[in-house]
């Protein structure tokens, strides 16, 4: 059984990213091509479950640069974490029960505000106009 999954279907905690990442502009839910929940903005990945085995179950993963998941990470490793898989992309993983609203709150308008700038730069490199 894939992480973040149970015999009845995708963990109800994901319920609670989806209500409060769908009050944010231009957020819009999906499905992963495993059908795993994801939220994305403009088309492209902000959040979903992490469907790794490496990751523990009922995890979310979000956009995060370096430095700001190394500051999530030391001020609450009972809450943010990453394993090797996840090391080498700008992502972090947060343990969802451990996650209060605020919190993800911020985490998830900081992954909406980064893949907003992804998916300009990866338009700019594409020569259409931002």
């Amino acid at each position: 059984m894939k992480p973040g999954r149970t015999k009845g279907g995708v963990v109800d905690l994901f319920n609670s990213v989806r209500t409060v990442g769908l009050a944010l502009p231009g957020v819009e839910p999906s499905t992963r091509y495993d059908g795993s929940p994801v939220l994305k903005v403009g088309g492209m990945f902000m959040a979903g479950l992490a469907t790794h085995p490496s990751a523990e179950p009922n995890t979310l993963v979000v956009r995060a640069d370096i430095e700001e998941r190394e500051a999530l990470m030391e001020d609450a490793p009972d809450v943010y974490y990453l394993t090797d898989y996840y090391r080498k992309y700008p992502l972090v993983l947060a343990r969802l029960a451990r996650v209060d609203r605020d919190a993800l709150h911020d985490l998830l308008s900081m992954s909406r505000r980064l893949t907003l700038a992804k998916r300009r730069s990866a338009k700019r490199q594409l020569g259409f106009e931002v």
